[in-house]
């Protein structure tokens, strides 16, 4: 198996890494690997554990935490910032003719196969997946990561050889790309988001649009039609650009919704590329599974169904999940609000829902925008608002945990969240059925 890396092609390089998560981690082993000298550097004490102590002396890491200071990048001609960590913040810190790039950016110098890359601000994850699913089905050896599971860095390290790299792509990654290449690009939706991040929703924007600046002719760029004004006052790509719509003309027994229809059509035009055929694609979603968290129906007891989207961190995946399900919805809502204008999903509110449980944070927010059109009860924390749910809930009804926030306010991530809300409704329907 011929190497993709080879020890040496960074010998002499100064390199930072900024963030001590696994994409962080994933790129200091490469930079080590290719022979440049790593510092890494992680404000949150808490991840300082003896295992991550080890793993620097192994690797001859400089390891510093706390607030990041001028010295900590002193001598460094590469820095790799992980996603999240914005350059704004260490912008003052970076030495003069320093390059800074995303850990994608970094390992994709490294890659020969053809990739497929997936962004967009929803549907990212279950499209990606999708490709995967079929391509694989269909006798392709395939490897997915990205900004999902496996970090690229680690595919190479791994000395693994695919015949397709499929691989979802954040903002937070493409904003630190500069040479990121993918033979099909494809761009999902956009809407407001990350706008605690990014410092307005035009570089958000602008960020995704990296994702296609270094296609060529040869190149496909899938784009959503209601985008295509917007788009073409732009030369963002000179790949050949193709625009897509919901057609329902693909039945995939766990893809529920419009906007899952969207997610189709481009997986469908990804994989077109690579030879698959229309009916081909039918036949081998038929038994796709889609990632948990997303709409999932995971409980129904009495007429009642209970649905975990706990996936749904803005408001256009809250206004896809209540398209999908039937009247009368009981909400769940809230969190750490993510920017975005949860008016303009009133008149799905106002036809959906008929109450609204809100927990955790962003209360106001919320209420500003439905507390006229629709009964809401605030919680502090997601299991006072599930015991009320199951003692409020009746025959008919569709009880919806699809957040519209990120999760930070009480759970480290939406899967925490999801978890806990399957595990809140089973033990509560349970205690009641008891009582």
């Amino acid at each position: 198996m011929k190497e993709l890396i080879h020890p040496g092609q960074l010998r002499g390089h100064q390199a930072v890494v900024v963030g001590a998560g696994r994409s962080g981690l994933a790129a200091a082993r490469l930079l080590t690997r290719l022979g440049a000298e790593v510092r890494l550097l992680e404000k949150d004490e808490s991840r300082f554990s003896k295992e991550l102590k080890q793993l620097a002396e192994e690797n001859g890491w400089a390891l510093r935490f706390g607030e990041h200071k001028p010295e900590d990048f002193k001598g460094a001609n590469l820095i790799i910032l992980s996603p999240g960590v914005q350059k704004r913040n260490i912008q003052a810190h970076i030495p003069a003719g320093a390059q800074v790039y995303s850990e994608l950016e970094l390992a994709s110098w490294f890659v020969s196969e053809p990739i497929i890359a997936v962004t967009g601000t929803n549907g990212k994850t279950t499209t990606t997946l999708l490709i995967t699913h079929v391509l694989e089905k269909t006798g392709k050896v395939v490897f997915t990561g990205g900004n999902i599971g496996t970090p690229l860095s680690e595919y190479l390290l791994e000395g693994r050889r695919a015949e397709i790299l499929v691989l979802e792509a954040s903002s937070f990654q493409l904003e630190n790309c500069s040479g990121f290449h993918p033979r099909v690009a494809i761009f999902l939706n956009f809407s407001p988001n990350h706008l605690d991040y990014h410092q307005d929703i035009q570089e958000y924007f602008e960020a995704k649009l990296k994702l296609f600046a270094r296609q060529n002719e040869q190149d496909l760029a899938i784009l959503p039609l209601s985008l295509k004004g917007e788009l073409e006052k732009r030369s963002f790509t000179r790949a050949r650009r193709v625009y897509f719509v919901p057609q329902d003309r693909f039945s995939c027994p766990r893809l529920r919704g419009e906007h899952n229809q969207e997610n189709l059509e481009a997986a469908f035009l990804a994989c077109k590329y690579f030879g698959v055929t229309e009916s081909e694609f039918e036949k081998n979603i038929q038994d796709f599974v889609p990632p948990a968290h997303r709409q999932e129906i995971f409980f129904q007891h009495k007429g009642i169904t209970f649905v975990d989207d706990s996936k749904a961190t803005t408001v256009d995946a809250v206004k896809s999940a209540l398209k999908t399900f039937p009247r009368p919805i009981r909400l769940v809502a809230g969190g750490v609000f993510k920017g975005g204008n949860l008016k303009v999903i009133r008149p799905v509110v106002q036809e959906k829902v008929c109450k609204v449980y809100l927990f955790g944070a962003s209360k106001e927010i919320f209420i500003q925008a439905f507390g006229d059109l629709v009964e809401m009860e605030w919680f502090p924390t997601l299991e006072e608002a599930v015991r009320k749910i199951v003692v409020d809930a009746e025959p008919g009804d569709t009880v919806l945990l699809s957040p519209g926030t990120a999760s930070f306010d009480l759970f480290p991530d939406y899967k925490a969240r999801g978890m806990q809300f399957q595990r809140l409704v089973l033990d509560c329907v349970r205690d009641k059925g008891n009582g």
